[in-house]
This record gives C-alpha cells, sequence and structure tokens, in this order.
C-alpha cells in the first residue's frame, strides 16, 4: 500500500501541501488542467523551486487576474466543487475538508454552515489548495495518509476581525483532540486549510511508520524563518501490507499503598472500560516501598473512559500516558478439528508466511467444560491439529 507522510516540522498550510506534491512529482500542467474543471474567477497557478534554510523546496501560488474584495458563502463554494466535471471521488473528498473547515468557521463565529462567508481564508485560494491538494494525492497512488504533531508557531495574526492570536482559533477548533506542539518560530505555522485537509484525509502519528521510501518533497511556505526552514516534507513510500502498523496509548501509574484485591479489581474495570490490555510490574518506590507500575494499552477512543477509572478506582494522585507504535502479525481466525470437537485458533502471519498459531483460551475452556476433561488436553489436541496448516 502506498502512503505519504507529512513532516509538519514547521507547519502546514494549503498551499504548503500542494507545493510538496508538486515537488514530489505531481505535474504542474496535470494539476493545472485539473482545476480548470472548477468554475472561479480568472487566476493563474504559479509553481516555482524557492531556497529555505538553503533546502529547495516548491512554492505554489494563487495569483488572481484582478483584486477582489468579494467573499463566498460556504454553498457557493460546495456548488463551483458539486457543479464540476471534476471526478467523483475528487468531488466526494474536497467536499468532505471543506464541509469540515465551514463547520470549524461556523463554531467560531457562532453562525450556521450556510452564512459562513471564507473572509480570512481566501475562498479561491482555500478551494484551489484542497481540491488540488485531493486530486494530487490520487493522482500520485497513495492511498494512506499520515502526519506529525503540528507546531503552533507565536504571536498574532492579521484577518478581516483585527489580529487574532496564533493559533488562529479556527485552527484550534479543527485541531481538538490533536497533539499539538510549540514551534520554534513567530507567526502563523499552522493554518485552517493545511489543518482541515491533514485532519480530514489522514491521520496523526507519533513518527513516521515504517516504509519503503520511494521519494520525498517539500512544499515552500511564504515567509522564510530564520530558526526553522519554512517547508513542509512529505515523505512516499510503501506500506507493507502484511504488517499491521498502528498506535495506543500507554496509560500508567505508580502506587504503593494499594491492596492486591484492590488491584484485581482496577485492573477488570480498566478492561471494562475499554484498555487492550492491563498489567502490573513490581517496582521499589521512595522511602523503600514496594509498589507497583500498573499500566494500560488503551486505544484513542477508550483513552478518557480509561483514565477515568484510574482516579477513581485507584490511590494514585496522577497518571502518565503517551502514545507508543505498535507492529503487529497479520491475524487470521481459523477453526480446527480435534477428538473433542471444533476449536478456533488465531494465525500470526508475516509477510506471508505462519509465524504462530495460537489456541483461543475462551474456546478452549468451552469444550473442557462440556466435556468435563482438563483445559490442557483441549490445548494439546489443538495443538496437534493445527499441524497440518
Amino acid at each position: 500500500m502506498k502512503m505519504a507522510y507529512f513532516d509538519c516540522f514547521s507547519g502546514v498550510s494549503g498551499d504548503m501541501v500542494l507545493g510538496s506534491l508538486v515537488d514530489l512529482g505531481l505535474g504542474s500542467s496535470l494539476l493545472t488542467q485539473e482545476l480548470e474543471k472548477l468554475s472561479l474567477p480568472a487566476y493563474r497557478i504559479s509553481c516555482k523551486k524557492v531556497l529555505r534554510g538553503g533546502i529547495t523546496g516548491t512554492k505554489v501560488d494563487v495569483i488572481p487576474s484582478q483584486q477582489s474584495s468579494r467573499s463566498y458563502g460556504f454553498t457557493e463554494l460546495c456548488k463551483v466543487i458539486e457543479d464540476s466535471s471534476l471526478s467523483e471521488e475528487v468531488r466526494v473528498e474536497s467536499l468532505r475538508v471543506l464541509r469540515r473547515l465551514g463547520e470549524a468557521e461556523a463554531k467560531v463565529h457562532g453562525t450556521s454552515l450556510e452564512e459562513v462567508h471564507f473572509h480570512e481564508i481566501g475562498a479561491v485560494d482555500t478551494v484551489v489548495d484542497i481540491v488540488g491538494s485531493v486530486f494530487g494525492l490520487g493522482s500520485l497512488g497513495i492511498e494512506e495518509v499520515f502526519f506529525s504533531p503540528l507546531p503552533m508557531g507565536r504571536g498574532y495574526v492579521n484577518c478581516e476581525h483585527g489580529q487574532l492570536p496564533v493559533p488562529a482559533p479556527i485552527t484550534l477548533e479543527l485541531l481538538r483532540g490533536y497533539r499539538l506542539v510549540t514551534g520554534l518560530a513567530d507567526g502563523e505555522l499552522t493554518t485552517p486549510t493545511g489543518a482541515a485537509i491533514l485532519t480530514t484525509l489522514g491521520k496523526q502519528v507519533e513518527t513516521c511508520p515504517d516504509i519503503t521510501l520511494e521519494g520525498t518533497g517539500y512544499g515552500a511556505g511564504t515567509r522564510d524563518n530564520p530558526s526553522t526552514p519554512n517547508l513542509l516534507r512529505v515523505l512516499l513510500g510503501e506500506l507493507s501490507p502484511e504488517a499491521q502498523r498502528d498506535e495506543i496509548w500507554v496509560v500508567e501509574t505508580n502506587v504503593d499503598d494499594m491492596t492486591g484485591e484492590v488491584c484485581g479489581y482496577v485492573m477488570d474495570k480498566l478492561f471494562q472500560a475499554g484498555a487492550v490490555d492491563v498489567y502490573t510490574t513490581p517496582i521499589q518506590m521512595k522511602k523503600n516501598r514496594p509498589g507497583i507500575l500498573l499500566t494500560a494499552l488503551v486505544s484513542e477512543g477508550a483513552k478518557t473512559a480509561v483514565e477515568e477509572v484510574f482516579f477513581r478506582e485507584t490511590t494514585t494522585f496522577g497518571i502518565r500516558s503517551y502514545k507508543a507504535g505498535r507492529k503487529k502479525l497479520t491475524r487470521q481466525p481459523m477453526e480446527v478439528k480435534t477428538r473433542y470437537g471444533a476449536v478456533k485458533v488465531k494465525v500470526g502471519r508475516l509477510n506471508g508466511m505462519i509465524k504462530i498459531i495460537a489456541p483461543e483460551y475462551e474456546d478452549c475452556k468451552r469444550v473442557a467444560e462440556e466435556k468435563g476433561i482438563p483445559l490442557r488436553l483441549v490445548y494439546e489436541a489443538a495443538w496437534e491439529a493445527t499441524k497440518e496448516l
């Protein structure tokens, strides 16, 4: 599977996403030809090589034929995309990004989606950046998109409503639930359009997934920051279909004043709250007290519920949480026939080859209780049956 990883070390904007894809190999003439399918006011696209911090990148500019103060409503911009001759996939994905952007603006300004007008971000630029980025990802054959934590920058940004603090309120609304980091440069590093594109089309990860690197591209921003090159880097690579990779939250705490009974109870509650795994590790704490490290592995969706269990059911005053990358064997559920009946097993593969076969405990337990035999005999029978695999 071909994937793209956007390394946002200096932030992200719509034109930087588009520039990085052009730098990666998206033909500028092909891009221009595709964007001509949109009924927008006259403009031209400029794609040129520039230097940022000594690194060459591509700067994409949308240059209108004449300056206009006219604003465009959300519904009007949607109609521009809907009435175009773009492919169905490009239309659908572009509208998804535009809607997410419009919903954020509506919430910040306390209005309805139908009443949203794009002032600050520039309507023509916005549509070109969104549609161009969606088209570029598809044209390059990219099936999955990942992006790094996003730097925010410092100071203020000028917009239709005057000076607003960085990050802009719309950007913050778009980035609810995502990890933000402090940027090293003054000014707006992450813009609403850039945030909308990545959060709608991609998935945030702490580090780049394991890939076979095929190419890199750099999209340049407008400013040339003295501290960090104002560039967005994209890595193109092949993600092995056999290797299942994801990220999981590790939530943990140290305790030295909880009984074994309470600890067992808490572990059950953590599983009920959605933890993937829970375990304890013996540790030595301050004042030479023996204690335990209580750890839960949690998916993004269950993190809040699991944290509530930690605070409600344990004696802790605080918890730690961080993301960890996982690489898993491809799992395939199967059923084998034993002399005691059918038993479920799971088969783990790496690069198509079977690496491990494990009988399912609950199924073996069920058979053992039904037949009135020791559990170990069911396991032995299941292992014997898997030899045929």
